[in-house]
């Protein structure tokens, strides 16, 4: 009788304080939802306290809802997700104005209270409660709790270091350069053979596809590649691809929204185990490199990371952003945004020839004319119009990121006629950059004339954003570049995609699953020889 007394008094205390919480939380944000002055901020759909315009929003689909609201409020508008409140860019001038004329204004990055969690501290009760009532409190003068490190997420002079040593040394270590050029090469040849045993059987790409990519960030990260049956290698890329998955999805969605309301989901925890498994083994691998580190030769980035912070420490300079952290949050941003994107850019490509074989004829009638049987190079792009085009129109209608990672607006500033406090996340649409209907013939439809004129040459279009724009966009768009044109000529050279037996082209889903990145809805094909 005891216990169940303490346990209804333990439901009755928690209850009340989410009581006191919603109420204190209605108070203030009702002056914030009753938009006393819709002129001077950007408009947008009407909330509810402490719910904002969550129950209008599509969580599996948020970027379709956020198009869906341009329409009825115009290329800058306001959204409240929870409490937190989101200014929203949409269309290609507009996000172009926004991400390249006023990089500095749009340029910060705004952090998700699940990735906070990965950094020391960060996953404290006490400080999430503290990160939500400073925010709803007083935007401009809340603390600043918690520390991100590695490129895509930080601020400051962590992100402005880390960016410039990270860019240098890929570039020392290949990217864009021959050396790169024959790593992606041999990965393919590997790749190759990996589809060949599979005897024309039907099988699903995504596994060998993140296995192949992986190992181009490998070899310039540590400075070595890793065979497909190192289960060490192939669990650390399943943690990785699970985890994108499981933090775009829409329990995570809600966790960001309110942290302190649902610490107790399954998916946090199982985000936060693989991430600490994958800290471990990288921790693990750190070691191994740092005790045959060679300061006169380096092997990857990794090695010229200890040796910055071997000559920093022996000059005596202390505070710097060398540390392990930093080195394994750069480690883990590279892997993230050098294999995700890639990879399903790739698996799009393939489904996409198997649902238009004419389109996949018309490639291969081209590598058969311009390269033959030898070994597809970076240099045949240039002799290749229409195999160019197919890779931007997959870029394009694949739409890998739709929504961009979140920025956050650096100072107090007009846009668009609107006021734009500091500190105010930002949404950059570049789904609907990619699909504005000012700018593409048919947004909707894979058609690869979009990047070809009328005598079959290639065309750049400006409206052509999949890496984004300005001072945040992706460092590894010519290693992108050149692994999707070498990876999708030499597996197209090898071999025909078909749908599986029994599934017809028509049948064949171009659905995307997701919400932090887009991928096909699962799928198997056929990969038949051609040679």
């Amino acid at each position: 009788m005891v216990v169940l007394d303490g346990l209804l008094q333990s439901f009755c205390s928690a209850s009340l304080l989410v009581a006191l919480v919603v109420l204190l939380t209605y108070f203030l944000f009702s002056s914030s939802f009753s938009s006393k002055n819709p002129s001077k901020e950007p408009p947008g759909p009407r909330g509810l306290p402490v719910l904002g315009n969550l129950l209008q929003i599509d969580l599996k689909r948020p970027h379709h809802t956020f198009q869906e609201l341009s329409k009825k409020y115009g290329s800058v508008f306001t959204v409240y997700l929870g409490p937190k409140k989101v200014v929203v860019l949409t269309g290609y001038k507009t996000v172009k104005e926004a991400l390249v004329q006023y990089d500095e204004e749009f340029g910060d990055r705004d952090s998700l209270p699940i990735l906070r969690e990965f950094n020391k501290g960060h996953g404290k009760a006490g400080e999430q409660l503290l990160w939500f009532c400073f925010h709803i409190l007083n935007k401009s003068q809340r603390l600043v709790l918690f520390y991100i490190s590695g490129i895509l997420w930080s601020n400051g002079d962590s992100w402005r270091e880390m960016r410039r040593f990270t860019l240098t040394n890929l570039r020392d270590f290949g990217m864009g350069r021959k050396v790169c050029e024959d790593k992606i090469i041999e990965e393919c040849q590997r790749l190759t053979e990996v589809f060949k045993n599979f005897n024309g059987k039907p099988f699903e790409t995504m596994q060998p596809i993140n296995y192949a990519v992986s190992n181009i960030i490998c070899s310039m990260v540590y400075g070595s590649r890793f065979e497909y049956s190192d289960p060490e290698f192939t669990s650390m890329v399943d943690r990785t691809n699970r985890n994108i998955q499981l933090t775009g999805s829409a329990s995570i969605q809600v966790y960001n929204m309110f942290p302190w309301l649902f610490k107790w989901l399954p998916t946090r925890k199982e985000i936060n185990e693989t991430f600490e498994m994958n800290r471990n083994q990288n921790f693990s691998l750190f070691h191994q490199l740092r005790e045959t580190l060679n300061p006169e030769m380096c092997r990857g980035v990794v090695d010229a990371f200890m040796v910055r912070r071997q000559n920093l420490e022996k000059s005596g300079v202390k505070n710097n952003h060398f540390h392990d952290d930093n080195l394994f949050m750069t480690v883990t941003n590279l892997f993230v945004a050098g294999t995700e994107t890639t990879s399903t850019t790739l698996r799009w490509g393939l489904l996409l020839m198997a649902k238009y074989p004419n389109i996949q004829d018309q490639v291969q009638e081209e590598l058969r004319r311009v390269i033959g049987d030898r070994q597809v190079q970076v240099s045949d792009r240039k002799n290749m119009p229409f195999t160019d085009a197919v890779i931007h129109e997959t870029q394009r209608l694949g739409n890998i990121v739709p929504a961009a990672l979140p920025h956050k607006t650096s100072k107090d500033f007009s846009f668009h006629g609107y006021f734009i406090k500091k500190d105010t996340t930002v949404y950059p649409l570049l789904t609907s950059v990619l699909n504005d209907p000012a700018e593409w013939e048919k947004p909707h439809t894979f058609h690869p004339a979009h990047f070809l004129d009328k005598d079959g040459n290639f065309v750049k279009r400006d409206a052509f954003m999949p890496f984004s724009a300005g001072r945040r966009i992706c460092l590894g768009e010519s290693l992108a570049r050149m692994e999707l044109f070498i990876f999708f000529t030499t597996l197209l050279q090898h071999f025909t995609f078909t749908p599986a037996p029994g599934i017809s082209r028509d049948e064949l889903d171009l659905t995307p699953v997701g919400t932090f990145t887009l991928n096909p809805s699962p799928h198997k094909l056929c990969a038949v020889s051609r040679m």
